[in-house]
C-alpha cells in the first residue's frame, strides 16, 4: 500500500453515513469496499487469447458501503442513482462493480477468498451473466495491483508480476525520467458492450485465426487461442518399493509466432489483422516490461534409501525490454502505448470516429508521452500518459479541441469531469 489519494477520509465517512441512514445501523459498523478502475497501457484485446497484459489502477472507482444483515436476505439500494444504472466508462466499471459485490458478500459471511479465485468468479459474472466474452485483465488489475506499480500478467498461466519503476537517481541528468500522470478523456459515447456485437465478434475472429494456425501446425485438437508462450513442467517419480515409474508431462503450447509468420498470407484478411494485433501487442508488452519465464522441475524420490532429492532449475530469459517502465523511461513507454493504440484501430479494428478523433487530439496535446483507447474501444474514453508538470495544460487543450470537434457528444459530458487528471491507485480492499 502507498500514499494513495482515494478514497479520502471524507468520502469514506460520507459513504458510512449514507449506509447508516439506509440501514438504521450505526455508522461505526459500516464497512466499505474500495474497488478501483483500471487502465491498460499495453496488452489491449489479448487477454481473452491468453496473452500477456499490463495494467494499473487509478484513484477513481466504486465505493460500496455495507453492513452484514445476519440473515439470508440481501437488500440493495443506491445512494447516488435512481432506477436503472448504466456504466459506460471504458475503465472496467463492470468488473469494478462485480469485484465490489464479491468482496462485500465474502466479508459479510466471514469468507477468506484468494484474489485468484475472485478473478475467476468475476470472469464467470462477465462471461456467463453479462454475456461478454472478455478475458481476465480487468479483474486481475483490480485485485492484484499495487500503488505506483505496473501489474504484468500472463493470462494463460495466470502468473503475474508487480513491477516498481526505477526511482530517479541524483546522478540522472537525462530528460527521459519524468514523473507522469494519467489523463482520461471521455467521448460521450454510451453503449453497453453486451449490446454491441463488435466486441464478441472480434473475440470469435481471434479464435478462428487460432484454429486455422493450429491446424496448419498439426495441433488442431488444441484450444483455439492465440497464446504464443510455453510452460514446460516435467515431474519424474521413481519408487523402488512399488516398482513404479511415473512420468507426468505438462506442455502448454498453442500458436507459435513462427507458425503465424509462415501462414499469415493464407489467412482471410480480417483474421490476419486480428492475429497481427495479438502478436505485435505481445511484443510491445515484452518490450515495455520484459519478463518471460520457463520453469523446469525434476522431483526424484527413492524410498529404499529414504533419500529425497529435489532439483529445481529456473531459467529466466530477459527480453530486450527493461528500458521502458523499469527504467522510468516515460517517453519510450508512451510511444509503445501509441503504437498499441494504432494496432487497435487498424488491426483489431475497434473504435469509432469520435474515439479516433479524441485519440488524435490526445496525441497532439502538450506533454503527452502516448495515448490510446481505454477498454474495448467502442465507447467510453481514451487514456494518455502525460508529463506531470504539463497535465493541466494538456487537459485544457483536449477539452477545448474535442468540444469544438464533437459539440453534440461533448454536450452530454460534465465540463469539469470530461477530462480527468488521475494518479495511480491501489488494489480492491475492504475498509
Amino acid at each position: 500500500m502507498g500514499e494513495f489519494s482515494w478514497p479520502t477520509e471524507d468520502e469514506l465517512q460520507e459513504m458510512r453515513n449514507k449506509v447508516s441512514e439506509m440501514s438504521g445501523r450505526d455508522a461505526e459498523v459500516v464497512r466499505v469496499v474500495v474497488s478501483p478502475y483500471r487502465i491498460c497501457p499495453l496488452g489491449a484485446h489479448i487477454d481473452h487469447q491468453g496473452g500477456t497484459v499490463s495494467a494499473m489502477t487509478i484513484n477513481k472507482g466504486i465505493l460500496l458501503g455495507f453492513v452484514p444483515s445476519g440473515d439470508t436476505e440481501v437488500v440493495l439500494r443506491s445512494g447516488q442513482f435512481d432506477g436503472e444504472v448504466r456504466f459506460s466508462s471504458g475503465l472496467s466499471s463492470s468488473a469494478a462493480v462485480g469485484i465490489a459485490y464479491l468482496l462485500a458478500l465474502e466479508s459479510a459471511n466471514g469468507m477468506n477468498v484468494s484474489p485468484l479465485d475472485n478473478i475467476e468468479y468475476d470472469r464467470l459474472i462477465e462471461n456467463g451473466y453479462l454475456g461478454l466474452r472478455n478475458g481476465i485483465l480487468d479483474q486481475s488489475a483490480i485485485l492484484l495491483s499495487r500503488y505506483g506499480c505496473l501489474m504484468r500478467m500472463d493470462c494463460k498461466s495466470k502468473e503475474y508480476e508487480i513491477i516498481q519503476p526505477r526511482e530517479p537517481q541524483n546522478s540522472d541528468k537525462t530528460k527521459i525520467q519524468k514523473s507522469y500522470k494519467v489523463l482520461l478523456a471521455f467521448s460521450g459515447l454510451r453503449c453497453a458492450l453486451t449490446n454491441n456485437p463488435g466486441y464478441n465478434c472480434r473475440v470469435a475472429e481471434c479464435q478462428e485465426a487460432a484454429k486455422f494456425l493450429l491446424c496448419a501446425s498439426g495441433k488442431a485438437e488444441m484450444d483455439p487461442r492465440l497464446c504464443n508462450g510455453e510452460y514446460f513442467h516435467l515431474i519424474l517419480f521413481s519408487s523402488f518399493v512399488i516398482l513404479q515409474l511415473i512420468m507426468i508431462l505438462i506442455f502448454f503450447q498453442t500458436v507459435e509466432e513462427e507458425v503465424y509468420e509462415a501462414h499469415k498470407n493464407e489467412l482471410e484478411p480480417t483474421l490476419a489483422k486480428r492475429a497481427e494485433h495479438y502478436f505485435t501487442e505481445n511484443r510491445r508488452v515484452a518490450k515495455g516490461i520484459a519478463f518471460l519465464t520457463w520453469s523446469f522441475e525434476i522431483i526424484l524420490e527413492i524410498h529404499v534409501y529414504l533419500v529425497l532429492c529435489f532439483i529445481n532449475l529456473w531459467i529466466y530469459f530477459i527480453g530486450s525490454g527493461l528500458e521502458a517502465w523499469k527504467s522510468g523511461n516515460s517517453q519510450d513507454f508512451g510511444k509503445l502505448i501509441s503504437a498499441s493504440g494504432l494496432s487497435s484501430i487498424y488491426n483489431y479494428e475497434c473504435g469509432s470516429e469520435p474515439l479516433i478523433q479524441l485519440n488524435e487530439i490526445l496525441q497532439r496535446a502538450p506533454g503527452v508521452f502516448g495515448a490510446r483507447f481505454s477498454g474495448a474501444g467502442f465507447r467510453g474514453c481514451c487514456l494518455a500518459l502525460v508529463d506531470a508538470d504539463r497535465a493541466e495544460e494538456a487537459a485544457s487543450y483536449v477539452r477545448s479541441e474535442y468540444f469544438e470537434l464533437q459539440p453534440e457528444l461533448a454536450s452530454q459530458l460534465n465540463a469539469d469531469s470530461a477530462v480527468l487528471i488521475c494518479k495511480p491507485g491501489d488494489c480492491a480492499r475492504v475498509i
